[in-house]
Order: C-alpha cells, then structure tokens, then sequence
C-alpha cells in the first residue's frame, strides 16, 4: 500500500490536524516507511504462537457477580459537571 500526499492530506483533515503544505510530501514518506515496516511483520511465522495481552501469564482477578441496586443515584450524579433531574446532560456530537 503506497500513502500518496492526497491521502495524507485526506486523513490530516479528517483527524483535525492542520499540516502545512510543504510537509505533506514528507510525511507521506515516513507514513510509507512505516507502511513497509508493517507489512516486514506480515512475512513473520507466527504459527503455534498463542496469542498474549501481556509479557507475563497473569489470570486476571475474579469477583463474585451480584446484582445490586447500582448505587445511591445522588452520589453518582454529585460529580456531574451538568445534570437534568437523575440524568447526565452531555455535548451534542453530532455533525
């Protein structure tokens, strides 16, 4: 897969990042080193490799499931930097 500068261009605007036109070309090269590394990493023989989460097999800790009230909904909603009765008022994100 080669990155031109249209496509970095693309994903710059999309991420909300403003790049200056005279680094894109740049920044193409450096996106495409990094595209040639990844794909060395697909020529790797991973056959009979178990798949890990972390260096060291450390089963993560079990608690007993109860079901509960969930809790006083004042003292949840005391920290609420907005609220609506027992709701959390949120931004709109919605373009």
């Amino acid at each position: 897969m080669t990155i031109d500068v249209a496509t970095v261009r693309k994903v710059a605007r999309l991420a909300r990042i403003a790049q200056p036109e005279e680094t894109l070309e740049k920044l193409a090269g450096e996106l495409n080193g990094i595209m040639a590394w990844i794909e060395q990493l697909n020529e790797v023989d991973t056959d009979g490799v178990e798949p890990m989460t972390s260096a060291v097999h450390m089963p993560a800790p079990m608690r007993e499931d109860l079901v509960t009230e969930g809790g006083d909904p004042e003292m949840v909603l005391s920290n609420a930097p907005k609220r609506a009765g027992a709701f959390f008022v949120v931004p709109k994100v919605i373009e």
